[in-house]
């Protein structure tokens, strides 16, 4: 779906991307990780054609990047940029309309995400009115209405409470699941293992590690594995005597119940 080749990008005597490559695939969340600092906002800035890169280039499904494209395009930045004085409604219309959506569509569009989300009594409510995470969902609805082949979120779970995050992430997956293609921007590793196919790990401007999700995790596997159990003793315990190679590492009892916490190693059992 996305190819970014040997992309380099310097502001005076800072290099931001040195011979920056990745592939993303089509129908696959890709996960662009790295800490604060690293480059992954500039390499987004770049496949939004905001800004130029100095040498390398952007091939997006199958053809060189053009200024067209951008309308396939659905970017949520991580410097949310609604208008506060607007009212919600009006302006979700407004920012569906420049994605090329009628007004018919987008007003029909709009109102499923609304009430999918719980905030449809918002939409006569001025933005600043509402509470950050609010603000972030409505963000989330008018950079995914138009259904872009390609969605780029960068932090988008970034302020919310766990539940709206675990929204969030479900409705990530389910437009993947749709067919959309995903690049995940975060510097946060916690929930990368739930949410992406393939990641590519930016520091001091490179690419250091790229791959499947489950080809990084071979690589760097060390054969150890955690396993928690709950249940009475005797189930447990029973458990225990199943597995090979196991080291009962702590026993907990909690309530009526005992929790038993095992390290087993080996690769196969």
């Amino acid at each position: 779906m996305l190819k970014v080749e040997h992309i380099v990008k310097r502001y005076a005597e800072h290099t931001a991307l040195d011979d920056v490559s990745i592939h993303v695939k089509k129908g696959k969340v890709f996960g662009l990780l790295g800490p604060n600092g690293a480059g992954k906002t500039t390499l987004i800035r770049i496949i939004n054609r905001i800004t130029a890169p100095d040498s390398g280039k952007v091939i997006f499904d199958g053809h060189d990047f053009c200024a067209d494209d951008v309308r396939k395009i659905g970017y949520l930045p991580e410097e949310r940029g609604l208008y506060k004085k607007m009212k919600v409604g009006e302006q979700a219309l407004y920012l569906a309309r420049l994605k090329g959506m009628s007004s018919q569509d987008a007003k029909a569009e709009l109102t499923k995400w609304f009430e999918k989300f719980e905030i449809m009594p918002w939409w006569h409510k001025k933005l600043e009115e509402l509470s950050k995470g609010m603000q972030q969902k409505v963000q989330f609805i008018t950079t995914v209405v138009h259904r872009p082949p390609l969605l780029i979120f960068d932090e988008p779970f970034s302020g919310f409470d766990p539940v709206n995050a675990e929204l969030l992430k479900r409705e990530i997956l389910q437009l993947r699941d749709e067919g959309h293609t995903i690049i995940y921007s975060t510097h946060n590793m916690a929930s990368v293992e739930d949410v992406c196919d393939d990641i590519a790990l930016i520091n001091k401007s490179r690419v250091v590690l790229s791959g499947s999700v489950i080809d990084v995790k071979r690589q760097f596997s060390d054969g150890t594995f955690e396993i928690k159990a709950q249940g009475t003793r005797e189930q447990v315990e029973s458990l225990a005597r199943q597995l090979k190679n196991v080291e009962v590492h702590e026993v907990l009892p909690s309530m009526n119940d005992v929790f038993l916490q095992t390290i087993t190693s080996g690769t196969n059992n």
